[in-house]
Order: structure tokens, then sequence, then C-alpha cells
């Protein structure tokens, strides 16, 4: 039986060996915001594992959208430089570059998760975080200043700014984080947005701003390079953001230009209970992707490739978004091509291993 998962796939100008794409994976071993030689060894090995889209980690947008002093920049010409590099060996290996634009909002300004991740204050190194509203993410967050007009302007065009940056520095996918709980996922959801004005209330209002950046970044943008959004389906919390509230934002995203909706959930709240279990969130990828008709990422606990091919040959997403299986396994897309007898090519400097 022929493969789906190692069946070429194509977005606008770009094509994709195969169906397996690395997701975006916050390492925390930034400087300035300048992606190192981790990077371009976490990101260079997974290329060489055979996926056929990288995806570069959470890379803020602007100095205080990022969600530690340790993350990924792309504000600055130094930051893209420092990608070509690490883009240029992805496309080496026959892979895709891309990159998750995206801002942490409330959730910005914490400590490294193997420190604790606690909140740093102006004193610790820490920086004020914006939100729609002033509500703290948690107990002992900073309560957030509360976003002004000019400040939903201001970094409308970072984010445009660092879509154009994007491409200077060689990816050739762009992906929008509207997930987790960061600042595009609190305007989205009436939990974290308690505005009065034109970008707070009504489902319409709460997407405005997200949906204004997700336009402006298509037009930046060439025709030929996939616009992904990445979004949480669900808070998993009464009268949160659903997957209803998703199917019909992910109508207009749609209409937009955007061309792939990464299905994720959660992250708005903490202490939620979620019914984790093996690929939990693909019901919403294929509830996405048959109501919208635009095409969807499946993720969350896919380890395995018989339950990866089952996920696309039962059209519930074209594409499988993985994350930690990646990293217990960067080799995971060449061993799940001799479960299925399909012949890859194998970096020649590996053939030795190949039978």
């Amino acid at each position: 039986m022929r493969s789906l998962l190692f069946s070429p796939y194509r977005l606008g100008g770009v094509e994709f060996k195969n169906r397996i794409f690395v997701s975006p994976m916050c390492q925390y071993s930034c400087e300035d915001g300048v992606p190192t030689d981790w990077h371009l060894v976490h990101l260079g090995t997974r290329a060489v594992g055979g996926a056929a889209l990288i995806i570069a980690e959470a890379t803020a947008v602007s100095p205080e959208g990022r969600i530690s002093p340790a993350d990924c920049g792309i504000w600055s010409e130094k930051q893209a430089q420092a990608f070509q590099r690490i883009t240029s060996f992805i496309k080496d290996q026959g892979a895709v570059p891309g990159i998750q634009l995206a801002h942490a909002g409330r959730k910005a300004s914490t400590d490294i998760p193997w420190r604790g991740e606690a909140p740093l204050l102006t004193g610790q190194g820490g920086w004020q975080p914006i939100a729609p509203s002033p509500l703290p993410f948690d107990e002992g967050y900073p309560v957030p200043h509360e976003m002004a007009v000019e400040d939903l302007e201001e970094v409308r065009s970072r984010f445009v700014a660092g879509a154009r940056r994007s491409l200077e520095a060689g990816f050739q996918v762009i992906e929008i984080h509207m997930a987790h709980g960061y600042l595009l996922h609190e305007f989205l959801s009436p939990i974290s947005n308690r505005r009065t004005d034109d970008y707070g209330g009504s489902f319409q209002n709460r997407t405005r701003f997200p949906l204004k950046v997700a336009r402006a970044i298509r037009e930046s943008l060439p025709s030929g390079v996939p616009l992904f959004v990445r979004i949480s389906c669900t808070d998993w919390v009464e009268g949160g953001w659903d997957l209803q509230q998703s199917v019909e934002f992910s109508r207009v995203l749609k209409e937009a230009g955007v061309d792939l909706i990464d299905c994720s959930s959660a992250g708005l709240v903490p202490h939620v209970r979620i019914p984790v279990g093996p690929g939990y969130q693909a019901p919403f990828a294929a509830e996405i992707r048959s109501r919208v008709g635009i095409a969807t990422g499946a993720v969350g606990l896919i380890t395995n490739a018989v339950q990866a091919e089952h996920i696309l040959k039962t059209g519930q997403a074209d594409a499988i978004i993985m994350a930690r299986e990646m990293l217990r396994d960067p080799y995971w897309p060449l061993h799940a091509a001799k479960i299925f007898n399909v012949d890859v090519p194998w970096p020649p400097q590996y053939l030795r291993a190949k039978t």
C-alpha cells in the first residue's frame, strides 16, 4: 500500500517531500535573541533525520515579546544573519526551513524552564509584559500593561517586519503563533480579553487584531510562500475559546490567505484538566479540515508511524506535526519509512547504517 505519510505534499510554491513536519519547540538557548550552534545542531539534526519541514521555535518579533530572556528573536539583522547558516543547512538536507513568529503577551518575562519558569521582575532581568487586558496569567505574575490602539499597530508592524526578515534569513514557511495563551490567543479568548473597544467583546471584535496581523503578513509575503497559523482549538475551560469559534476563525483565516491551520490546544489558563491521550488533538484538525476546507496539521502525542498514517488516511489532517517524539528520536522519519517499506534517501555519510 502507498504510504500517505511519505507522499509529497505541496502548499503554495513549496513542495514537501513527505507529510512529517517538526513542530516549533522552544530551546531557551539564545543570546540576545540570536540563535547559536545549539540551534544549528538541534534543527539540522532533524533535517538530517528525514522530516520534510523543520519549524524553528517560537521566535519573538520584539524583545518584550519573548517568553524568557533566552528566547529566539527576529527583530534584528544580526538575528536574521545568524539564522542563514541554519536555513542553508536544512535546505542542503532536502528539507524546508520554517519559522514561528510569536509574541508572548502576558506570559512574557519568565525564567527558563530548568530554572523554574518563575516570572522575572524588572530588577531580575525582566520587563513589563503587555496584553489585551490588565489580567495576570496566574498568581505571582505581574499585571500586564493594557495595550492601547497605538500599541496594537506597533505589534502588527513588528510581525510584518519579522516576516520579511525571516525571508531574508532563508525561511520558506512562516507560521504565526496564535496559541498556548500568548498574545494573539489572549485577544481571541473572552477569558483574557475583557476590552470594551473594537478589539473586545464579540467574536468579530476579539478576532479583529489577530486577523489584522495575519492579513498584514500575508500581504507582505510573496504569493508562493506558505502561511501557517497555530491556534489553540479550545481553552478546555467553560466560557473560553472553543472548537466552534476555532472553526469560524479558520474560515476567515482561509479567506485572508492562510494555507494551513496547525491545530493545538490549551495554554491560556493554568491548572486546566485536559483529557490527554494518543492523538487527542487530531479530532480538532479533522473538524476544521472538514468544515472549512483548509489544510490542517495534527499535533499532540503522535508517536508511531501507524498512528500517523491512520490520521492521514482517515482524512483527519494533511500533515503530522511532531514535537516530543522528535526530541526522543531525531531520525524518526528514517525509521518510520522502514515500517512501510518506503525507500527514502539517507545522508550519504550514514548509508552504512541504512540496511
